[in-house]
């Protein structure tokens, strides 16, 4: 069973940055690709963002991408969103997720673990 903490969110103006993290325990961080998805009110969860097993390959929304980083850092168990640029419309809470088999997926249903979220709002 593997569980997933994410820190990092709050309240900024648009323009501005943060940087997301989510600590994994309770399993090996390596045997999972992961993923940020986001929820905001009255929407469905979306995909954000995916890193490999290893980091070697990522992937992002067309919305975010060139805005937002994903990274991971497998000796602290530890996966990062670097959110730049933030829009209004990123305001959402955000999740990350762990995969066993499939990197990048955009489909939540793929993922197996999932953390509790945090909030990010960006105003405007």
């Amino acid at each position: 069973q593997v569980q997933l903490v994410e820190s990092g969110g709050g309240l900024v103006q648009a323009g501005g940055s943060l940087r997301l993290s989510c600590a994994a325990s309770g399993g090996t961080f390596s045997d999972y690709a992961m993923g940020w998805f986001r929820q905001a009110p009255g929407k469905e969860r979306e995909f954000v963002a995916g890193i490999s097993w290893t980091g070697s390959s990522t992937y992002y929304a067309d919305s975010v991408r060139g805005r937002f980083t994903i990274s991971r850092d497998n000796a602290k168990n530890t996966v990062y969103l670097q959110m730049n640029n933030l829009k209004p419309e990123d305001t959402a809470a955000y999740y990350c997720a762990a995969d066993r088999y499939y990197a990048g997926a955009h489909e939540a249903s793929e993922y197996d673990y999932w953390g509790q979220g945090t909030q990010v709002t960006v105003s405007s």
